[in-house]
């Protein structure tokens, strides 16, 4: 008689065999055996697995399902009490920790091959009406079937449980087994005994198993799902790997944090919360999700709806909760600093959709991808809101009735621009989310005529077409230069007004300038409209500031007509002239000196236009006039400047220092 095909349990073989020689079949003598079976019962596995799959042909060939069989086999029963006997020896090896499930592949095998009949016995048996002998042999099918599921079940939750979390960053290369369905027909079961053949591929990386775990777990589902217990597995299997991928978010410093919580947190510590989410998502649809996917996938390749909804049900499951967050973000208490961090959450959930329609299927996946969808209408709505509040800054940034001092950059004015600079970054999506929310916001019959209108980038004249964004964009700009315009009232000095104005509309034009991306929405037209306006202020300065020393410096005036054909130089006048043009410039001096002009080359455009003006016409004057003043203390008195001292003084101008004049040369 052939031995049980596990070495160590030839002996449980052999008295099962002898056991089962002294019982009689369940039916009277009298009844007939079912065509093509046997009554032997000294027969090895082999043996019996081969009067099985005779008898169960004879079951699912019967045209009568009506009239059930008068006997069944001893096979049968000898079938069962072996599959009792090989769980048995499971688990007394296993509290022993001697060979467990996967060990031995013969034996493993051995015991799918039996359980594949077990099954499919429960299966025909309940196909016919009830009698004396299927009766008794249904119920100890369904038993030692009960018996073995459970015992499955924890083999499974074992082996899920070897890894419990995704190899965060996994890089090495593992090996996995060609998809081979592992067919328990007795025909080609009976010699695939040992895991397929293994092929290294990166791409196929399962989430921490080994290569035979996954080859165990397989047979394992297979065997529950064809035995009717696929809920009692994919429950075992939907568990254990939800709770693993929470581990795996837990390895990336990822924790759930409530509602109530992200409502009580501070700002600062919420950015770092929201660095870490956008972290985990990216891992989630660029790493754990494809590799889920292909771990559920390879388990129960067999089944692909099974797969397909347990990976669906799990990433519903990791998505909802990351989409909770958003969600939470978005209900913060709204200020200009979180625009940012908002259209970052909305960029990675963009990203995250076109991975759920990869991966997921059915409706599930389209319930999660217009919840994603929704949670990004939020965030965008967010954005728009806060994006547009910045004209209320601007509205409402009355800092009292007192200039910036010198004339320099107003603070509003850099941080507007900052703020654009760094919004602008984000010009795509901004784009996005102010153009779905004009079509929230308008009737669908002018959606049409807005969408055309501005679709495309750049005008026929070369002008950026406009759009929602680029709009809100130059209202802004519209309205911070109706406050500058606004504060530079708040100066005295016309002078002065125009250097605020020159100040802050250059320091406008740099940043916009330093900006691709602003400067592709504003345009060059709107670029050199504003340099046109500076130009205007620099004109008005110099009128302001120079036009009346300049009148000192000329030759009108200075001669008589009276009692010659060639006037005389009046000195008295003279005399008024070069006292007027010292004070005057001695007062500008002083004055604008302390003023501000950062812009390098603004200073320099200025200090250059002044020199160009003033050196020639005073070296001329002074040429001219010098020789009509009595040498000595007269000079010294009333020329109390070279050419070279004006030069050096016009470049001491827009320092923003007062103590320029001490420093000056006489």
């Amino acid at each position: 008689m052939e031995k049980d095909p596990h070495p160590e349990n030839g002996e449980d073989n052999d008295n099962v065999s002898s056991k089962s020689g002294d019982e009689q079949p369940a039916g009277s003598e009298e009844n007939e055996v079912v065509e093509g079976t046997t009554s032997d019962p000294d027969l090895s596995l082999t043996q019996i697995l081969d009067e099985v799959d005779r008898f169960l042909e004879a079951l699912i060939n019967a045209e009568d399902k009506s009239n059930p069989p008068s006997e069944v086999p001893k096979s049968v029963e000898l079938l069962s009490e072996m599959v009792e006997c090989m769980i048995n020896n499971y688990v007394n090896a296993s509290k022993a920790s001697e060979a467990k499930f996967g060990r031995d592949p013969e034996y493993d095998t051995s015991l799918m091959e039996a359980l594949n009949r077990i099954s499919k016995l429960s299966i025909e048996f309940g196909e016919f009406p009830s009698s004396s002998a299927l009766s008794s042999s249904l119920n100890r099918t369904s038993i030692v079937l009960q018996q073995a599921m459970s015992f499955l079940e924890e083999v499974f939750r074992h082996l899920l449980e070897e890894t419990k979390s995704i190899v965060v960053e996994q890089k090495s290369q593992q090996k996995t087994w060609k998809q081979a369905s592992f067919n328990y027909s007795h025909q080609e079961s009976d010699r695939c005994i040992h895991p397929p053949e293994l092929e290294s591929n990166k791409e196929d990386e399962f989430p921490g198993f080994s290569q035979e775990t996954i080859y165990h777990m397989k047979k394992i589902a297979t065997a529950m799902v064809l035995a009717g217990y696929e809920n009692e597995c994919c429950m075992v299997y939907s568990i254990l790997r939800q709770t693993a991928f929470k581990g795996t978010l837990n390895k990336l410093g990822y924790e759930y944090i409530s509602i109530d919580e992200i409502q009580r947190m501070q700002w600062e510590s919420l950015e770092g919360e929201i660095a870490l989410w956008i972290n985990v998502v990216k891992q989630c649809y660029t790493n754990f999700f494809s590799k889920e996917k292909n771990l559920c996938d390879t388990i129960f390749s067999d089944y692909p709806l099974i797969s397909q909804s347990l990976f669906t049900n799990l990433a519903h499951t990791v998505v909802i909760q990351l989409l909770n967050f958003a969600e939470a973000v978005v209900l913060t208490k709204r200020s200009a600093e979180k625009l940012f961090k908002i259209l970052d959450i909305y960029e990675t959930l963009r990203d995250l959709i076109p991975a759920i329609d990869e991966l997921c299927h059915g409706d599930r996946a389209q319930g999660l991808k217009s919840e994603a969808s929704e949670t990004m209408t939020w965030l965008g709505e967010a954005a728009v809101s806060i994006f547009c509040d910045l004209e209320n800054s601007i509205k409402s940034d009355n800092h009292g009735r007192t200039p910036v001092p010198s004339g320099a950059v107003h603070p509003l004015t850099r941080y507007v621009m900052n703020y654009l600079k760094y919004a602008c970054e984000y010009k795509d999506t901004l784009k996005q989310v102010f153009q779905q929310h004009l079509m929230i916001d308008i009737p669908k019959n002018e959606q049409q005529i807005d969408v055309d209108d501005h679709d495309g980038d750049v005008s026929d004249d070369g002008s950026p077409k406009t759009t929602p964004f680029s709009r809100q964009l130059m209202t802004i700009m519209e309205l911070l230069d109706a406050n500058l315009d606004m504060k530079s009232k708040l100066y005295r000095d016309p002078a002065l007004q125009n250097i605020f104005l020159m100040n802050n509309g250059r320091y406008i034009l740099q940043k916009i300038k330093g900006s691709a991306e602003i400067h592709e929405l504003m345009g060059d037209r709107w670029r050199r409209r504003r340099s046109s306006e500076l130009r205007h202020y620099h004109k008005s300065y110099q009128r302001e500031t120079w036009s009346k020393v300049l009148q000192c410096l000329s030759h009108e005036g200075l001669q008589t007509t009276s009692g010659s054909s060639h006037g005389k130089v009046s000195k008295l006048v003279l005399k008024e002239r070069f006292k007027n043009f010292n004070a005057m410039f001695d007062e500008i001096q002083k004055t604008q000196s302390t003023w501000v002009v950062s812009d390098e080359q603004l200073q320099s455009e200025l200090r250059v236009s002044i020199s160009a003006v003033m050196i020639p016409a005073y070296r001329s004057f002074l040429g001219r006039f010098k020789q009509f003043l009595d040498p000595g203390r007269q000079t010294e008195k009333y020329i109390k400047y070279q050419p070279e001292d004006i030069e050096t003084l016009i470049e001491e101008l827009f320092d923003g220092n007062p103590t320029s004049m001490s420093r000056r040369r006489t």
